[in-house]
């Protein structure tokens, strides 16, 4: 477990979000704090997803607040809280296939570039000295991540676990204070889920990042998470260390099975 301690980095309190008729969170509150690994379980459409796009931007809750380090970001923009520090994968990776891995792991520095179009694109005086200091800073992300062999490989030639690796670089590549991790470990073998576990906790450990995780595969929940909020129906069952919320008895029937 790591070191964590004072004020919450997030406050999602009393968070209902709904479409129509359907009920996706229904008034969820939880916290997050400085250098928190926090994990979310839950059975499929159990409203994981929806609290990742809610704390991203991509959906604003019909009810609630959500606060990012004392600030309400519940209506913002997607882009103005990932210039807060908000950072995030997705379950289904979004990278580009026909770029290298240098080059997508260059393009989560975008929103921290200050020179212009022109000087950019003749890559003149200030531009070269500001690509060149965000290459450099790729590269120590890279070597984090350890893919430091494939810097020049286009991502379409590379094993899926690979990928998933980039896509986790491109998401540090934006210095966040918070990242949110979207089934990272989703369609790996052992030995893969392994690596991205020691990675997950390098990150928090080395860099200090808070990280939400999203994820099914429970044991990795259980042995990397310091607390962990389970969900059901858009609704909390249950929110506490890993011990206490793998021993609720609503958890177990909704979530690990009668018979866990």
């Amino acid at each position: 477990m790591s070191d964590v301690a004072g004020a919450p980095m997030v406050q999602f309190d009393h968070v209902t979000l709904a479409f129509g008729g359907v009920t996706a969170l229904s008034d969820v509150s939880f916290h997050v704090l400085p250098r928190e690994l926090f994990a979310i379980i839950g059975p499929n459409g159990a409203g994981k997803t929806s609290i990742f796009n809610c704390l991203s931007g991509v959906y604003r809750p019909t009810q609630g607040e959500i606060r990012f380090q004392g600030e309400r970001i519940d209506r913002r923009s997607p882009v103005t809280i990932a210039r807060r520090g908000i950072a995030r994968t997705f379950q289904n990776l979004a990278l580009f296939h026909d770029l290298t891995v240098l080059d997508n792991v260059m393009l989560g520095r975008h929103h921290l570039m200050r020179t212009d179009y022109l000087s950019a694109a003749l890559w003149l005086g200030r531009a070269k000295h500001e690509e060149m200091t965000h290459r450099a800073r790729c590269e120590d992300i890279l070597e984090i991540m350890e893919l430091e062999s494939y810097r020049f490989s286009h991502v379409a030639s590379l094993p899926y676990g690979v990928r998933k690796r980039v896509e986790v670089a491109r998401a540090l590549a934006m210095e966040p204070k918070l990242l949110l991790l979207d089934e990272p470990v989703a369609g790996m073998n052992q030995e893969e889920s392994e690596d991205m576990a020691r990675y997950t906790l390098e990150i928090r450990n080395e860099l200090g990042i808070a990280i939400i995780l999203v994820e099914h595969d429970m044991r990795l929940v259980m042995d990397l998470a310091d607390r962990v909020l389970a969900l059901d129906f858009g609704k909390v069952l249950s929110v506490g260390t890993p011990d206490s919320v793998r021993s609720d008895d609503a958890v177990i029937q909704a979530y690990l099975g009668a018979t866990a």
